[in-house]
């Protein structure tokens, strides 16, 4: 059986205190994004889909924790996931801790389409730092890329650069890495340089700006392929272009 490909979406934002209504916006961004997504359902133990009429208030208690629990559309043939995990003080760059709400969607046309509206209105709607939207096998390159480790080898893959690990980092400000589609708040894109029209133009054609003042921002036209060498050049200039991005310019 073929293993359908998957996009993840990744989105650090400010730690949640209580039900501050991000989590709902959240959710309800990567509905507006995807026509005919409903995202009202969640796991049983047994990893059924159980029907969560009180959406809202769900969410609510939830992120009475510091997190949201995890949420899908139902659908066991054409599964999409969302959910809210809190990062600690101890864990996240510049001690500041963070929610890190992960998606996770199929790799096919309307999600590919919908790919850059998601990461932003989902970012928005958490008031986030910084995010990414990047395919399944580049997402095992960025942990390849992220250490020290103890084993393993001792350079990433595809002759991509170091990243530090992420309480490293001076400030949670900073992108921990980069994704096919990447989205820099305000202060994120201050923090990296971004946009310099003099060395940006490539890039600025395929950004947008944000309400906010952030920034969408997608290295490739098509999801990112670490086996195209185009790609592979892009993502690799990109780490160039901005050498804060992981930590590298501290170390």
């Amino acid at each position: 059986m073929t293993t359908r490909a998957s996009l993840h979406l990744h989105v650090f934002a400010p730690a949640l205190t209580g039900d501050d209504g991000r989590p709902l916006a959240a959710v309800e961004g990567m509905e507006r994004a995807v026509p005919g997504l409903r995202l009202a359902w969640r796991l049983s133990k047994a990893g059924r889909p159980i029907a969560l009429p009180q959406r809202a208030a769900w969410l609510a208690e939830t992120a009475a924790a510091g997190e949201f629990g995890l949420l899908c559309n139902g659908d066991e043939s054409y599964p999409v996931t969302v959910s809210g995990r809190r990062e600690s003080a101890i864990a996240s760059p510049g001690g500041e801790p963070l929610l890190i709400v992960h998606a996770q969607l199929p790799q096919d046309e309307p999600v590919v389409a919908a790919a850059m509206d998601m990461l932003e209105y989902v970012a928005e709607g958490l008031r986030a730092r910084w995010g990414v939207m990047a395919p399944g096998p580049m997402r095992q390159a960025i942990a390849a890329q992220t250490g020290p480790k103890s084993g393993g080898p001792e350079r990433p893959p595809h002759g991509l650069p170091n990243l530090e690990l992420p309480w490293n980092i001076r400030s949670p400000r900073v992108p921990r890495y980069l994704g096919w589609i990447n989205y820099w708040s305000a202060a994120a894109a201050e923090s990296i340089g971004f946009p310099d029209p003099s060395r940006d133009t490539e890039l600025l054609a395929r950004a947008r700006r944000t309400e906010s003042g952030g920034w969408v921002v997608s290295l490739t036209d098509a999801p990112l392929d670490l086996g195209k060498p185009a790609h592979l050049e892009a993502l690799k200039w990109a780490y160039e272009r901005f050498p804060e991005i992981g930590g590298r310019a501290e170390a």
